[in-house]
């Protein structure tokens, strides 16, 4: 198998998609669905990719009371909508994941959603996240 279409780089790659896809839904109307589309296509990623993706923004979005509040309790110094965007949507969807899906490792979540701040945030937004979802992962257990 070629690192491209190992397991763990298509479920980073879903991870994109799923923060491309809560970035845009944040404060909208928009149904999820469309928008998933539209962002899978620009990606082109394969089914596989974008239904890890649908699973993980469908999953935020019938839970994000909880997952929000999660998040705004991990937060301690921040309030949550003083966040940035990016920051927002990489909590949500690793909150999310660490939160349901038990079959991916902790570390794992982590790393890949502060390897996502630092590509989409800037290097700064890397320990926030990192010390964010680090306090959910304990929810988690």
């Amino acid at each position: 198998m070629t690192p491209a279409t190992r397991p763990a780089g298509r479920r980073r790659r879903g991870r994109e998609l799923a923060l491309r896809v809560l970035f845009e839904l944040e404060g909208t109307d928009k149904d999820a669905d469309p928008v998933l589309d539209y962002q899978a296509a620009d990606m082109h990623t394969a089914s596989d990719v974008t239904a890890f993706a649908h699973r993980i923004v469908l999953g935020y979005l019938r839970d994000s009371r909880r997952v929000d509040g999660v998040i705004e309790e991990a937060s301690e110094h921040w309030a949550f909508e003083d966040l940035g965007k990016v920051e927002r949507a990489l909590l949500r969807l690793g909150a999310y994941e660490l939160l349901h899906e038990s079959e991916t490792p902790v570390a794992v979540v982590i790393d890949e959603c502060v390897e996502l701040a630092k590509t989409y945030a800037g290097d700064d937004a890397g320990p926030f996240v990192n010390g964010v979802l680090g306090q959910v992962a304990s929810e988690r257990v």
